[in-house]
């Protein structure tokens, strides 16, 4: 799997947040409550959807490592926030952007070799600030044609 590197400008997004780890991985709970509101986020950029997830920094991954994740959509402005829906920026940095195919029930192969295998042996290491997926025109929920983009924040190691 390669990496294509990016350099991002901001980006803002609007949407819910839950506290989980990968143990108690409370994703459905979180999409479920955000897709049936989404509509009411009037000033989007794209029909794509974000899936954020925040880490403390220095991170060490495993099955319960806490973090927040978000469903979220790119918006233009943080004027019109709809009721109890909050806010991120994801700011500008460089990222490393990987294409997964498959189920989400298959991701943990992927995110292994990102962490474990990839990053490691690459220049960069891992940078604090926010992951983040984008689930565009070519991610279909549960279908092993899916396709989404990963975007892991880097940096040149020290």
């Amino acid at each position: 799997m390669q990496a294509c590197i990016k350099t991002i400008e901001p980006i803002l997004l609007v949407g819910y947040n839950l506290s989980m780890s990968f143990e108690n991985n409370r994703t459905f709970e979180l999409w479920s409550s955000f897709m049936p509101r989404r509509k009411e986020i009037t000033n989007t950029i794209s029909s794509d959807l974000y899936c954020v997830q925040e880490y403390e920094p220095n991170v060490t991954f495993n099955n319960t490592t806490p973090f927040i994740k978000w469903a979220t959509a790119p918006v233009t402005h943080f004027n019109s926030v709809p009721n109890n829906m909050h806010t991120i920026t994801i700011p500008s940095g460089l990222y490393a952007v990987f294409t997964y195919k498959g189920l989400p029930s298959n991701f943990a192969k992927t995110f292994n070799h990102i962490f474990f295998e990839w990053l490691p042996n690459s220049i960069y290491q891992l940078d604090n600030r926010p992951h983040f997926e984008i689930l565009g025109s070519k991610y279909k929920n549960n279908d092993p044609t899916s396709e989404e983009d990963i975007y892991i924040p880097i940096k040149l190691k020290d």
